[in-house]
Protein backbone atom coordinates (compact mmCIF):
# COMPACT_ATOMS: atom_id res chain seq x y z
CA UNK A 1 0.00 0.00 0.00
CA UNK A 2 1.33 3.34 -0.85
CA UNK A 3 0.64 6.40 1.14
CA UNK A 4 -0.05 9.54 -0.56
CA UNK A 5 0.73 12.44 1.75
CA UNK A 6 -2.30 15.19 1.11
CA UNK A 7 -1.37 18.37 2.61
CA UNK A 8 -3.00 20.91 0.45
CA UNK A 9 -0.07 21.01 -2.36
CA UNK A 10 -2.30 20.60 -5.40
CA UNK A 11 -1.46 17.85 -7.65
CA UNK A 12 -2.60 15.24 -5.34
CA UNK A 13 -5.69 14.01 -7.37
CA UNK A 14 -3.41 13.78 -10.43
CA UNK A 15 -0.84 11.52 -8.67
CA UNK A 16 -3.40 9.37 -7.74
CA UNK A 17 -4.85 8.92 -11.44
CA UNK A 18 -1.68 8.12 -12.36
CA UNK A 19 -1.37 5.60 -9.43
CA UNK A 20 -4.44 4.34 -10.70
CA UNK A 21 -3.46 3.95 -13.98
CA UNK A 22 -0.72 1.39 -12.96
CA UNK A 23 -2.97 -0.64 -10.14
CA UNK A 24 -1.07 0.66 -7.23
CA UNK A 25 -2.76 0.48 -4.48
CA UNK A 26 -2.98 3.63 -2.50
CA UNK A 27 -4.16 5.07 0.96
CA UNK A 28 -4.25 9.11 2.07
CA UNK A 29 -3.67 9.16 5.45
CA UNK A 30 -5.49 11.20 7.55
CA UNK A 31 -2.83 10.96 10.79
CA UNK A 32 0.64 10.24 10.89
CA UNK A 33 0.22 7.12 12.70
CA UNK A 34 -1.51 5.86 9.69
CA UNK A 35 2.01 5.59 8.08
CA UNK A 36 2.48 1.86 10.21
CA UNK A 37 2.41 -0.97 7.99
CA UNK A 38 2.60 1.28 4.48
CA UNK A 39 4.99 0.20 1.47
CA UNK A 40 5.87 3.30 0.60
CA UNK A 41 5.46 6.81 0.76
CA UNK A 42 4.66 9.63 -1.42
CA UNK A 43 4.97 13.67 -1.06
CA UNK A 44 3.77 15.00 -3.97
CA UNK A 45 3.34 19.40 -4.64
CA UNK A 46 3.06 22.33 -6.51
CA UNK A 47 3.54 25.77 -5.83
CA UNK A 48 4.98 27.53 -2.82
CA UNK A 49 7.49 25.98 -0.18
CA UNK A 50 5.90 27.59 2.01
CA UNK A 51 3.03 24.89 1.92
CA UNK A 52 5.21 22.22 3.57
CA UNK A 53 4.72 24.01 6.67
CA UNK A 54 0.93 22.27 6.64
CA UNK A 55 3.25 19.18 7.65
CA UNK A 56 4.02 19.74 11.30
CA UNK A 57 6.56 18.01 14.05
CA UNK A 58 3.92 15.19 14.14
CA UNK A 59 4.10 14.64 10.88
CA UNK A 60 7.70 15.36 9.99
CA UNK A 61 8.26 12.59 12.65
CA UNK A 62 6.19 9.68 11.30
CA UNK A 63 7.53 10.52 7.87
CA UNK A 64 10.99 10.13 9.45
CA UNK A 65 9.90 6.88 11.34
CA UNK A 66 8.85 5.42 8.34
CA UNK A 67 12.24 5.90 6.49
CA UNK A 68 13.85 5.11 9.18
CA UNK A 69 12.55 1.65 9.20
CA UNK A 70 13.33 1.09 5.77
CA UNK A 71 9.76 2.14 3.65
CA UNK A 72 11.21 4.19 0.15
CA UNK A 73 9.77 7.81 0.13
CA UNK A 74 9.67 9.80 -3.05
CA UNK A 75 9.20 13.10 -3.18
CA UNK A 76 7.86 14.92 -6.71
CA UNK A 77 8.52 18.51 -7.66
CA UNK A 78 7.96 20.72 -4.22
CA UNK A 79 7.57 16.95 -2.19
CA UNK A 80 11.72 16.89 -3.58
CA UNK A 81 12.59 19.88 -2.45
CA UNK A 82 10.70 19.32 0.78
CA UNK A 83 13.41 16.47 1.16
CA UNK A 84 16.09 18.30 1.58
CA UNK A 85 17.34 20.96 4.46
CA UNK A 86 14.81 24.27 3.22
CA UNK A 87 14.46 26.65 0.83
CA UNK A 88 15.25 30.22 0.22
CA UNK A 89 11.71 30.49 -1.19
CA UNK A 90 10.56 30.03 2.73
CA UNK A 91 13.76 30.73 4.93
CA UNK A 92 11.71 29.42 8.15
CA UNK A 93 10.05 26.68 7.09
CA UNK A 94 12.38 23.31 7.77
CA UNK A 95 12.59 20.43 5.02
CA UNK A 96 13.01 17.04 6.67
CA UNK A 97 16.46 17.28 5.99
CA UNK A 98 16.64 13.82 4.51
CA UNK A 99 19.09 15.06 2.08
CA UNK A 100 21.94 17.82 2.64
CA UNK A 101 21.60 21.84 0.68
CA UNK A 102 18.85 23.83 -0.06
CA UNK A 103 16.93 24.64 -2.41
CA UNK A 104 17.36 28.31 -4.35
CA UNK A 105 15.85 30.19 -6.89
CA UNK A 106 16.61 29.60 -10.74
CA UNK A 107 18.84 32.09 -12.52
CA UNK A 108 16.83 34.38 -14.49
CA UNK A 109 18.95 34.52 -17.47
CA UNK A 110 16.07 32.25 -18.78
CA UNK A 111 12.31 32.80 -18.15
CA UNK A 112 11.60 31.67 -14.31
CA UNK A 113 9.61 29.53 -13.33
CA UNK A 114 11.23 26.56 -15.68
CA UNK A 115 7.70 25.27 -17.26
CA UNK A 116 7.57 22.62 -19.88
CA UNK A 117 9.70 19.82 -21.25
CA UNK A 118 13.20 19.47 -20.84
CA UNK A 119 15.61 16.67 -20.87
CA UNK A 120 16.90 14.65 -18.40
CA UNK A 121 20.67 13.44 -18.19
CA UNK A 122 21.23 10.29 -16.27
CA UNK A 123 24.34 10.52 -14.33
CA UNK A 124 24.23 7.12 -12.28
CA UNK A 125 22.36 4.73 -11.92
CA UNK A 126 19.34 3.72 -9.87
CA UNK A 127 15.67 1.75 -9.68
CA UNK A 128 13.74 4.92 -10.21
CA UNK A 129 15.01 5.48 -13.92
CA UNK A 130 15.29 1.39 -15.01
CA UNK A 131 14.04 1.50 -18.40
CA UNK A 132 14.16 5.38 -18.84
CA UNK A 133 17.29 6.05 -21.32
CA UNK A 134 19.32 9.31 -20.91
CA UNK A 135 18.23 12.27 -22.54
CA UNK A 136 14.55 11.76 -21.96
CA UNK A 137 12.31 14.37 -21.88
CA UNK A 138 9.87 15.27 -18.87
CA UNK A 139 7.18 18.04 -17.47
CA UNK A 140 8.51 20.38 -15.50
CA UNK A 141 6.82 23.71 -13.80
CA UNK A 142 8.83 25.15 -10.92
CA UNK A 143 10.99 28.31 -9.83
CA UNK A 144 13.32 27.10 -7.43
CA UNK A 145 15.31 23.73 -7.97
CA UNK A 146 17.58 21.24 -5.24
CA UNK A 147 21.09 21.91 -5.84
CA UNK A 148 23.10 18.95 -7.73
CA UNK A 149 25.24 16.88 -5.13
CA UNK A 150 26.09 13.40 -4.43
CA UNK A 151 22.33 12.48 -3.94
CA UNK A 152 21.66 13.40 -8.01
CA UNK A 153 21.07 10.73 -10.16
CA UNK A 154 20.11 12.65 -12.94
CA UNK A 155 20.26 16.82 -13.81
CA UNK A 156 18.64 19.10 -16.00
CA UNK A 157 19.74 22.50 -16.99
CA UNK A 158 17.62 25.72 -17.00
CA UNK A 159 19.91 28.92 -16.87
CA UNK A 160 21.82 26.24 -14.30
CA UNK A 161 22.10 22.57 -13.97
CA UNK A 162 20.05 21.36 -10.98
CA UNK A 163 18.91 18.23 -9.81
CA UNK A 164 16.08 16.67 -11.71
CA UNK A 165 16.29 12.81 -10.19
CA UNK A 166 17.64 12.27 -6.45
CA UNK A 167 18.12 9.14 -4.45
CA UNK A 168 20.05 8.33 -1.21
CA UNK A 169 19.18 4.90 0.31
CA UNK A 170 15.27 4.27 -0.01
CA UNK A 171 14.70 7.97 -0.04
CA UNK A 172 14.04 9.12 -3.34
CA UNK A 173 12.69 12.46 -5.69
CA UNK A 174 11.99 13.72 -8.87
CA UNK A 175 11.82 17.65 -9.67
CA UNK A 176 9.41 17.38 -12.60
CA UNK A 177 5.95 15.74 -12.93
CA UNK A 178 6.00 12.13 -13.96
CA UNK A 179 2.09 12.68 -13.48
CA UNK A 180 2.30 14.74 -16.67
CA UNK A 181 5.07 13.34 -18.34
CA UNK A 182 3.40 10.27 -20.50
CA UNK A 183 4.94 6.89 -20.66
CA UNK A 184 8.00 7.92 -19.54
CA UNK A 185 6.43 8.83 -16.43
CA UNK A 186 4.04 6.44 -15.60
CA UNK A 187 7.96 4.43 -15.69
CA UNK A 188 8.98 6.07 -12.94
CA UNK A 189 6.06 6.13 -11.17
CA UNK A 190 5.44 2.16 -11.43
CA UNK A 191 9.33 1.72 -11.08
CA UNK A 192 8.73 3.14 -7.27
CA UNK A 193 5.79 1.45 -6.88
CA UNK A 194 8.22 -1.80 -7.98
CA UNK A 195 10.71 -0.55 -5.35
CA UNK A 196 8.15 -0.39 -2.85
CA UNK A 197 7.02 -4.05 -3.63
CA UNK A 198 3.55 -3.24 -4.42
CA UNK A 199 3.96 -4.45 -7.86
CA UNK A 200 5.56 -7.43 -9.81
CA UNK A 201 9.11 -5.95 -11.15
CA UNK A 202 10.25 -6.42 -14.23
CA UNK A 203 13.87 -4.80 -14.72
CA UNK A 204 14.95 -3.14 -17.43
CA UNK A 205 18.36 -1.30 -17.93
CA UNK A 206 18.43 2.16 -18.95
CA UNK A 207 20.56 2.72 -22.40
CA UNK A 208 23.79 5.36 -21.33
CA UNK A 209 24.53 7.16 -24.60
Amino acid sequence: MIALIDYGAGNLTSVRKALAAIAAPVVIPAAPDALSGVSGIIIPGVGHYGATAALDDTWRRGIARAVDAGVPLLGICLGLQYLFEGSDEAPGVPGLSLLRGRCSLLPSTLKVPHVGWNTVELTRRSPLVEGIPTGTSFYFTHSYAAPVTDACVAQTKHSAAFAAIVERERVFGAQFHPEKSGDAGVRVLRNFVEITGSLTRHVTRFTDH
